[in-house]
């Protein structure tokens, strides 16, 4: 007298974006002696190993070059790195509270800006005042040269909240444009659209690219507001050193 087992045994291979069920049936049979074959999981697994035939075969010399140069493209700091530097000093700092194109009396503070990782990543400390009350910022700011974007990522004493960024330069290099997200707390507002406007001032060179940063300002604007007096928040940095 035979035995028929049917064992079900459910996997799924789940990636970021795919979850895939995986359904294997196991049948084995079983004498009255209690000898039981060893199914076809067992052969499942034996076709499954690799053979020396299937390992991939190593990458040629010229095809590790490539791959080297590859990285290199992406992983060493450019031009945008070099720009930067330019903005590493001592700033004093105007900050003003904007409405429908209105400004707030300008009120003062200083940053200081430094490098976080030499020749690739910026950071800033910013002590000042908004709207009558203390105000500390810190920030750090790269260039992922994969993404070919301006990173910025900052927080402050005003709330719990890390703000994040990304955007270029304008063709004509007058202004770094950013763009990112905020929850706005007083209204329950998730994810509201934000821009944020460095407008520099400096010198170039002959090949028009900034030899040195004097001056810069920075523009927040409330895209939710519409197409006109976006601008909610103004500061003016002039360099001291």
């Amino acid at each position: 007298m035979k035995i028929v087992r049917h064992l079900a045994v459910a996997a799924a291979l789940v990636t970021p974006t795919v979850v895939t069920p995986i359904v294997v049936t196991l049948v084995g049979t079983q004498d009255s002696k209690g000898a039981e074959s060893k199914g076809t999981a067992q052969q499942d697994t034996d076709a499954g190993r690799s053979t020396p035939e299937q390992q991939p075969a190593a990458p040629s010399q010229e095809e590790m070059a490539e791959m080297l140069a590859q990285a290199e493209r992406y992983t060493a700091p450019g031009p945008e790195h070099a720009f930067l530097g330019l903005l590493v000093g001592e700033w004093d700092v105007e900050s003003r509270f904007t409405m429908m194109g209105a400004n707030a009396p300008a009120q003062p503070g200083k940053a200081v800006t430094r490098w976080k990782i030499d020749g690739r990543v910026i950071e800033s400390e910013y002590e000042g005042q908004l709207m009558g009350m203390p105000l500390e910022q810190f920030s750090i700011m790269g260039y992922d040269r994969m993404k070919q974007s301006f990173v910025w990522t900052a927080c402050n004493s005003a709330d719990t909240a890390m703000n994040r960024a990304e955007g270029d330069m304008t063709p004509d290099g007058n202004a770094l444009v950013l763009w990112g997200t905020l929850d706005e707390y007083l209204t329950g507002e998730h994810d509201k659209m934000v821009q944020y406007v460095h407008r520099f001032r400096g010198e170039r060179g002959e090949d028009g690219a900034w030899s040195s940063i004097d001056g810069m300002t920075l523009e927040v604007h409330d895209m939710a507001i519409g197409l006109e007096n976006t601008k909610v928040l103004e500061f003016t940095y002039t360099r001291v050193d």
